[in-house]
């Protein structure tokens, strides 16, 4: 990543040092124009391009050209224009575009990053371990994995998912299947029916991303089982249109795609100006989940943790005591951390400690409220204990956790 002292050098600095402290000097120079072969159809591809822009209207003026159905309408408008910069996927033809020997940053997607050049790299390995806590909490004890065929970033989330389920001592099924737009969907939708119907229930399954998890969903309708209560199901991405329109709604794994989208135009403004010190990735980074009713369930097997995890999951925003939790439960405290630890394999003030800083995460990356704000509105006392608490399970302060993970742009 962008070393923090650099990234976080004030727009207007960064142009006096490149020397565009004047008018005139500015209008003279001829404006850059980039090309973006970056897709807008799905959520991920819009919030790069958002952070494109915004970059290019701290550090330009840039001229863009972009062609949003994709490389096939492009290429041929890409060997004649006057291109001084690109930003694009890791498209069929890489290696034609990368021949016009321009400065470029490629998406990955499909394929590994590309050897000498810039890559955004979707860090896959925090999103299947973040999918894994999220379902660990919910209390299922069987696991599923559904991915895409030969998809590097699909295997990445499944070997993160199986290490951290199986870390908590249960074994994960995993499926392959087919990308949404496959013309054997309907084949493909009866197998994957039997596949679900074949695994232990309740059962938790983490989809590769939200067009797959939406595939699940729908074939949960034809093998006749509820969701959540037969399966709760997870995608990635968060595309809120893709979500919304799974029955019923799909939670999912938010990735920062506009941050990322930010720092890959600013690698490509450095490799314009012909800057050496640059970072050889761009990490696209996973936040938290956006929990929606399909994995709004607490599954544990015993009936007094699931009204304690229930209680827990209801008053995640309160200074909830182990008292109350305990006394909901309708246990002693020594049985019902029997009950806990043999459930999901903590304590109950270590659960209490996991929702409650979910919630912070999400007030941080959702929204642009002032720390101090957030910790009143959950109930801590002052700015320092919250900081503390929060620092004791993601090891990074509030304020350090939002620039790197947060959606404001620097």
């Amino acid at each position: 990543m962008v070393s923090p002292k650099t990234a976080s050098s004030h727009p207007t600095d960064l142009r006096k040092r490149e020397g565009k402290t004047g008018g005139s000097r500015r209008s003279s120079k001829k404006i850059p124009t980039i090309a973006l072969l970056v897709e807008s159809s799905r959520a991920s591809g819009r919030a790069l391009l958002c952070g494109i822009a915004k970059c290019a209207h701290h550090y330009g003026p840039w001229s863009f050209y972009w062609e949003p159905v994709g490389l096939e309408k492009a290429w041929p408008k890409l060997k004649v224009l006057d291109l001084d910069g690109i930003i694009l996927r890791d498209v069929d033809k890489l290696d034609e575009v990368l021949a016009l020997g321009i400065p470029a940053v490629v998406i990955g997607h499909s394929k590994t990053e590309v050897p000498n050049l810039a890559n955004v790299v979707t860090d896959s390995t925090a999103i299947g371990q973040i999918g894994a806590e999220h379902l660990l909490q919910c209390g299922f004890k069987h696991f599923a994995y559904c991915g895409y065929e030969m998809a590097p970033f699909s295997d990445l989330r499944e070997a993160s998912f199986h290490r951290r389920i199986r870390s908590a001592g249960f074994e994960v099924r995993s499926y392959t299947t087919l990308p949404l737009a496959s013309n054997t969907w309907r084949e493909e939708r009866r197998q994957m029916a039997a596949w679900l119907r074949s695994l232990p229930k309740p059962v938790g399954v983490m989809a590769c991303n939200d067009d797959c998890g939406r595939q699940v969903i729908e074939a949960c309708k034809l093998a006749r089982l509820a969701v959540p209560d037969n399966v709760g199901v997870l995608g990635a991405d968060n595309d809120e249109v893709v979500c919304g329109l799974s029955d019923p709604p799909l939670s999912s794994v938010a990735i920062n795609f506009e941050q990322a989208g930010y720092e890959a135009a600013l690698v490509l403004f450095r490799l314009l100006r012909r800057r050496r010190r640059l970072p050889s990735n761009i990490i696209v980074r996973a936040t938290h989940v956006v929990a929606r009713h399909s994995t709004d369930i607490t599954a544990a097997a015993d009936p007094q943790v699931t009204r304690a995890l229930q209680f827990i999951r209801d008053h995640a925003r309160e200074n909830v005591t182990i008292a109350e939790v305990f006394q909901a439960a309708g246990l002693s405290r020594r049985a019902l951390e029997i009950k806990l630890r043999r459930e999901l394999g903590c304590s109950i003030r270590q659960h209490i400690c996991r929702v409650r800083t979910d919630q912070i995460v999400r007030l941080l990356v959702e929204t642009d409220l002032p720390v101090g704000q957030i910790a009143e509105s959950l109930g801590f006392s002052d700015v320092q204990h919250f900081a503390r608490y929060f620092r004791a399970g993601k090891h990074i302060s509030p304020l350090a956790f939002r620039r790197s993970y947060g959606r404001q742009m620097r």
